[in-house]
Parts: C-alpha cells; sequence; structure tokens
C-alpha cells in the first residue's frame, strides 16, 4: 500500500531541552507526519468514516508538544507516533518528524530535527 495523509507544519511552543533556559523560556517547535493509511474505501465512499480525522491528529501533536517537557526531541517524536498508533488504529505506520529550529548551538543554521518511523 503507498497511501498516505502528510500533514506538514503542525506548530506548538514548548518547553522541551535539555538547558533550563529551554525548559524556562520555551521556544517553537513544527512537525510534520506521513501517516500509511489505506485509503481505497475512503477514496469510493467520500466518507470521513473511512479516513483519519487529520484535525484529531493535530490536536493530539500541538498536545504533545505543548505539554509535559521532554529532555530529547526524539523522545518527543517517539511519544507522538505512540499516541497515534495508539489511538488510531487505522494509522498502519507514521514517520514523524520534528522541527527544533531555535535549538542552542554554537553555529548557525536554518533547523535541527529528527525523524522516526514506527510501524505496527
Amino acid at each position: 500500500m503507498s497511501d498516505q495523509i502528510l500533514l506538514t507544519g503542525i506548530h506548538g511552543f514548548g518547553y522541551h531541552g535539555l538547558f533550563e533556559h529551554e525548559r524556562s523560556n520555551g521556544q517553537d517547535f513544527y512537525v510534520d507526519l506521513a501517516l500509511d493509511v489505506n485509503l481505497e474505501m475512503a477514496s469510493r465512499s467520500d466518507s470521513i468514516q473511512d479516513t483519519i480525522n487529520y484535525g484529531e491528529i493535530i490536536d493530539l501533536v500541538v498536545t504533545e508538544i505543548t505539554s509535559n517537557p521532554v529532555s530529547l526531541i526524539e523522545r518527543l517524536a517517539g511519544r507522538i507516533a505512540e499516541r497515534i498508533l495508539n489511538s488510531h488504529m487505522r494509522v498502519n505506520s507514521v514517520t514523524v518528524t520534528v522541527h527544533k529550529p531555535q535549538a542552542p548551538v554554537a553555529a548557525s543554521m536554518k533547523d535541527i530535527a529528527v525523524k522516526i518511523t514506527r510501524t505496527r
């Protein structure tokens, strides 16, 4: 199956990071998702019942970004993937990319991101 739902640039302001200033000041995080879902029925029925409600997925991601701070964006990505697979049985696998563009590093850079894939 090669059907996917793609959600990109989901934004939230969170307090994740190793350093105290990250935990107290917070920063922007962005998440991209690729959800592997069989969309054959939805492509025929035109019914939300046969697909994934991406509004629910977006709300789940924003909740994860904005609550329960973690030290590593690897953990944040894993937590998002776990919640999606546990709450949306139609999702066969999910690829989660967490972007941390204001990561505290010495060099000038555009973005730091972690990408993970989890399969049922």
